[in-house]
């Protein structure tokens, strides 16, 4: 672990809406008012285990694993590997490498269907060749794109196979209430089809949570706008769908389905009603033009891209904030070059939403709906790190009743339990569980109804190697894609490269 590891808190990423929040994120708001950022026991110490299916993982791209632990866990839970990159897949491809967002879905005959993002952009060194494969691609040079798996009641896997193919830097998204995972693309580019075509990305897809689907028509949905996209939270009461940007000088988006905006109610929106388009619009606090959220007032750190200093917004302080339209949401531009300004008008959606005061945030990344509100990180803004330009991170919770916008936390440069999380998902039993996405050691990161932050699980893979080029490429890599059962019962997680998929499972309720 590196002497000056960056750790910092942040809530974000429910896939239920039902999970009540009010506890643990009021209790660590409190805790952080007052300056104390306490360790909790959570589920007790963290101990290095064989997954329950060790015996299987003798041939793997890794070499045997049947001897190796992977995870650290709390005494009573167990685990199963699923699903690992180089192993063949029901559809006779192998799956994938760069397991990153997933979401849990209820499937037929009591099993559980998931849905997982594959971060891939157009090239894999040749030791670790392992694109999405298959036909009905949206480019044949994308080596991205989704797998859903079938797990039985058993935790066991039943079937697996690419469900979105030929799309590029697929890394988080989020579920829909009507049973659809939106994959979103965390690039602006584009890529050059076998047949010379030019195609572009930075677009979301829906993938349908379906035992049978195979790979589904991947229809780009444009109107949600062309950028860097990270995730997406589905408020359910109204049908908008809440986008974040990973950028440094990124914005918040909500996206109005045009089925909603006829006046059709949310709870009918289904499968293929976001291919109709809607209306994308960027968040602003009134009166307030480019409120950078980021810089704080730093005077030194005058620029979107860099941390900031606490003291310009206060922890708990609540902003009024309205909304600006975009225009036009599919760009050519990812920045406001003098090709796109002879344009007559800032071409990138970034551009158009600041040109009318929107504000910035420094990489937008999780997002969740939960207790009626939106919550969404900033990932690398508030207080600098270790003399590092970037900071943290912030945590916002935006009120879509009140339109108000609120810093639920800030972190200091001084945590000690947690190193950038990225997905973060709200378990059934009320506490948070974040992944981490830092340098040095990695872990599963709690956040008890006590507001006290606990180690949940550690990825020990290759940890105590003595082969350098293994612990080099793979020990110490993040934790992605934190979901729960719809039963509540197992936890499913990836580790992303090599590329793992955990059912984890134990003593929930001994928290």
């Amino acid at each position: 672990m590196r002497v000056s590891r960056r750790r910092f808190l942040t809530l974000a990423g429910a896939t239920t809406a039902s999970v009540t929040m009010v506890s643990p994120l009021e209790a660590f708001y409190a805790r952080v008012a007052k300056g104390e950022v306490s360790r909790g026991a959570g589920f007790g110490p963290l101990r290095p285990k064989l997954p329950l299916n060790a015996s299987e993982l003798t041939n793997t791209v890794l070499g045997d694993l049947s001897q190796e632990p992977l995870l650290a866990l709390p005494p009573g839970f167990r685990y199963r590997a699923l699903s690992i990159t180089g192993q063949n897949m029901s559809d006779g491809s192998k799956v994938p490498a760069g397991h990153d967002g997933m979401a849990a879905f209820p499937g037929p005959n009591n099993t559980i269907l998931l849905v997982r993002n594959h971060e891939l952009s157009t090239s894999l060194p040749d030791s670790y060749n392992y694109p999405v494969s298959g036909a009905n691609r949206y480019s044949t040079a994308a080596l991205g794109g989704t797998t859903t798996l079938v797990v039985g009641r058993n935790r066991q896997l039943v079937k697996d196979f690419v469900s979105l193919a030929g799309t590029r830097t697929n890394c988080a998204g989020g579920p829909t209430p009507w049973g659809s995972w939106i994959s979103c693309e965390e690039t602006f580019s584009t890529t050059t089809n076998a047949s010379s075509t030019i195609v572009k990305h930075g677009y979301n897809f829906e993938v349908y949570a379906n035992a049978n689907s195979g790979i589904v028509n991947p229809i780009p949905l444009k109107d949600m706008g062309r950028f860097s996209h990270e995730a997406i939270a589905v408020d359910p009461k109204t049908g908008y769908i809440y986008e974040t940007e990973d950028r440094g000088d990124s914005c918040f988006y909500r996206f109005v389905p045009r089925v909603v905006e006829e006046g059709k109610k949310a709870k009918q929106l289904q499968l293929g009603d976001l291919q109709q388009g809607g209306t994308l619009y960027a968040l602003k606090v009134k009166g307030a033009e480019n409120f950078t959220l980021n810089t704080t007032n730093n005077p030194n750190l005058p620029v979107p891209s860099k941390g900031g200093q606490p003291g310009r917004i206060k922890v708990g302080q609540q902003l009024e904030v309205e909304w600006v339209k975009i225009d036009n949401p599919d760009p050519d531009f990812t920045d406001n070059s003098d090709t796109a300004n002879s344009l007559g008008k800032p071409e990138s959606i970034r551009g158009q939403a600041q040109s009318q005061g929107a504000a910035i945030f420094f990489r937008g990344e999780g997002a969740f709906y939960g207790n009626g509100k939106i919550y969404f990180v900033a990932t690398q803004a508030g207080t600098p790190a270790f003399n590092n330009a970037r900071g943290n991170g912030q945590v916002w919770e935006y009120n879509p009743r009140k339109e108000t916008l609120k810093l639920l936390v800030e972190a200091s440069s001084a945590g000690d339990l947690l190193d950038e999380p990225d997905n973060v998902v709200v378990a059934p039993f009320g506490d948070l569980i974040l992944c981490e996405d830092g340098g040095g050691e990695q872990y599963l990161v709690g956040v008890n109804k006590q507001g006290k932050l606990y180690q949940f699980a550690k990825n020990v893979l290759f940890a105590n190697s003595t082969d350098a080029t293994l612990k080099d490429q793979f020990a110490d890599n993040e934790f992605a894609g934190a979901c729960f059962s719809p039963d509540g019962k197992t936890m499913f997680v990836n580790i992303q490269t090599p590329g793992i998929t955990f059912a984890i499972w134990g003593p929930w309720t001994g928290n």
